[in-house]
This record gives structure tokens, sequence and C-alpha cells, in this order.
């Protein structure tokens, strides 16, 4: 039995629909409310619990051999805190299948985590991965580079498809290997089906490093038709974006993250999906907005 928490998340839903694919019992931990039904259907077994109360993990890791996490704070609300989730929850299930005796814990981190991290996020990631390695259990990090399912879309994607100006920070052309979240899922799988590979760290990207000027170039070709850009210097307000988004924005124009991942996908079996072949496939599932309907004219 394998436990994934973050399950009604974009990634946490992505790697329940991989691991019952490939005939595995899967347990989501779900709050109550949650919207659960999708991976009920197909297979998944449901548990009412939360990070923040260890009464209910206890229960949820019961008879679990493998646990799997994507739950974070970056999404949710209320009493959700990067505190309260990502530091003393993510404390919380590893204390409780550790004590349950669960065998493997697979953990979905981020690039660039460390305890030393000035960011209060990277932080409490970098401090759980410390937690997991000193555990009694074999482990799998895995710390992906950004996803092209999230800032992409929120930057380039809503805009490009409403037929609005995409607005970039600073000029666009610093590169980051982005990693789509379904490869991420493979991995997951992968980690899952090879125990013999336990204690590693897997650092992922996509197969390319790409800029913004990039992400705009895939969507002009997808959609047949220019997209216009405007730049503001970083530091600046942009209407309409919040504040704690472009500020990473302008974090993303310090640095460039090229990862070379050819013999770790491999290794795992993943084929890394390029920006293009993502675009193409984001626009088509968006077919039903009038974006969509622009790109099959």
């Amino acid at each position: 039995m394998i436990l994934v928490a973050g399950a009604t998340g974009q990634l946490g839903g992505l790697i329940v629909h991989t691991l019952l694919a490939k005939g595995f019992r899967v347990r989501i931990l779900v709050r109550q409310g949650a919207a659960q039904e999708a991976l009920v259907m197909a297979g998944a077994e449901p548990v009412t619990g939360d990070l923040k109360d260890p009464a209910s993990l206890a229960v949820a890791c019961d008879g679990v051999d493998t646990v799997v996490t994507t739950a974070n704070s970056s999404a949710r609300r209320g009493g959700d805190t990067v505190d309260s989730v990502d530091r003393l929850g993510n404390r919380n299930l590893i204390e409780a299948a550790s004590s349950a005796g669960v065998g493997r814990f697979i953990f979905v981190s981020n690039l660039g985590a460390s305890p030393a991290s000035p960011n209060p996020f990277m932080a409490a990631k970098g401090e759980t991965e410390l937690l997991l390695r000193g555990s009694t259990m074999s482990w799998t990090i895995i710390q992906p580079n950004l996803f092209m399912d999230k800032l992409p879309v929120l930057v380039v994607g809503i805009p490009a498809l409403s037929g609005q100006p995409v607005t970039l920070v600073g000029e666009g052309r610093r590169q980051h290997s982005l990693v789509a979240m379904r490869d991420v899922a493979q991995y997951v799988l992968a980690a899952v089906e090879h125990p013999e590979w336990d204690g590693r760290v897997l650092v992922l990207g996509g197969p390319e490093a790409v800029s913004w000027r990039d992400v705009v170039e895939a969507f002009e070709q997808e959609l047949r038709r220019s997209i216009p850009v405007r730049t503001v210097p970083p530091g600046q307000p942009i209407p309409g974006m919040p504040d704690l988004l472009a500020g990473f924005l302008a974090l993303l124009e310090t640095y460039d993250s090229r990862l070379e991942v050819a013999d770790l996908a491999a290794q795992y079996g993943v084929v890394p999906t390029r920006l293009r072949s993502w675009a193409h496939r984001f626009v088509l599932e968006s077919s039903g907005s009038p974006a969509g309907a622009v790109h099959k004219a």
C-alpha cells in the first residue's frame, strides 16, 4: 500500500493516477471536503487526515509500505503556513510513518532547498530533507526545477490564450531547465518500482534550458500568431501580478539553472518533455476556451 499526501494537488494527482495505472494500491490523504471524487473513481482509497493532526497521520500510515508526499503550503489557505505545513507538518508525517513501520518515504522537495536558505519555504524543505535522511526509513528525495505547468502558465500561457500581452520581469533571457509535472510523476513511479535505488537525491529538469523568450516563442508557434511582450525592470510593481510572483520572477533574472538530465532520465526510463511538446498539449487541453478556438482555426 502506498500513501500519497498532497494527492488532490496537480502533481499529487498525476502521481496517484500514474501509480494506479501500474497496478499499485494507493491510499490518499485528504482533508474534509477536499475534491477527491476523480481519484476515488480511479481506484484510490481515501483516508481523512491533515499534516497538522498527528493522530490522523497515524491512522493514515497504518498498513502502508511506502509514503509519497508532494504536500506543501503554496496553494493552501487559512492556518496552512510554511511553518505549520512545510516544517511541522512534514515532520509529523515522517514521525508517523516511522512509528507505523513504513519502510520507504519519497519526498518531493525543491531544487535549491537548504536549511540555510533565506527563503522560509526553501529552508523548511531543506530541514525536512535532513530529518528524512536521519529517519529509520529508506528514502528518495526529489528536487525538481521549475515546473512547466506552473509559472509558464501564469506568465505566458494565460495571457497568450486570452489575447493579452505577456509581461516579463527583466529581459527574460535567463535560462532554466523547466520540468513537466508528468515527468516528475514518472520519476516517482520508477523510484517506487526500484527500492534498490533508495538513498538518492534526484535533481530533475527538462531536456533543454529555456528562457521566457523561448516560452513565448513556443506559444506563438502553437497559436500561429505573434504575442506582444512588454518588459518591466526587476523590483517594479506589476499591475495584476501579486508582489510575491513579481519578486520571484525578478529573482529568476539573477541566475541560470541549466541541468544535465540525460543520464538520469535514461536510468529511470523517463523521456523528458520538451517545451514545445508541453505547450502543444497545454493549448490543445485549453481548446474549450476562446484562445483554443484560435489554435484550431
